[in-house]
């Protein structure tokens, strides 16, 4: 799986969001506090709000706030809000695929794939990355042996 710019700069707003505790955040110190291009914020911001995540208002009094409590929000919810289903082949979800002979097993592994990937991006939540305090599933995944060990 490869985790966009976007998708990981969608995260980290809505984090700045979260920790804005439901006052209006301008983009401005979203951009100051995370280094995300302005340009790219927008528009990030604009998919968020389209998703229903996000909610805005303008004006000097004006900015961004989630429309959901952060425990509320997974951080599944703003993947898929910006870039789509979370697992896809050629462009395709891994239910519909049909494979013939010998490659008729490979449905099954790119399923599983979507699985595993939901299992860590739906069970943590923008309140659990703000706190610090992530599931101790996650943590226990992180401790084994080869997480960190690129291969």
């Amino acid at each position: 799986m490869r985790v966009t710019a976007k998708a990981e700069y969608a995260v980290r707003a809505v984090m700045e969001l979260a920790a804005g505790g439901g006052d209006p955040v301008k983009r401005d110190a979203i951009v100051a506090a995370q280094a995300i291009p302005p340009k790219f914020l927008e528009n990030i911001l604009s998919e968020l709000r389209h998703a229903g995540l996000v909610e805005s208002q303008r004006g000097s009094d004006g900015g961004y706030w989630l429309s959901e409590p952060p425990e509320k929000i997974s951080v599944a919810d703003v993947m898929r809000a910006v870039e789509g289903p979370l697992a896809s082949v050629r462009s395709s979800r891994p239910e519909t695929l049909e494979y013939e002979g010998l490659a008729e097993p490979l449905q099954y592994v790119w399923v599983a794939l979507r699985s595993a990937i939901r299992s860590v991006v739906e069970e943590v939540t923008i309140a659990d990355l703000v706190s610090g305090d992530l599931p101790k599933r996650i943590k226990v995944l992180v401790e084994e042996p080869d997480a960190w060990v690129s291969q």
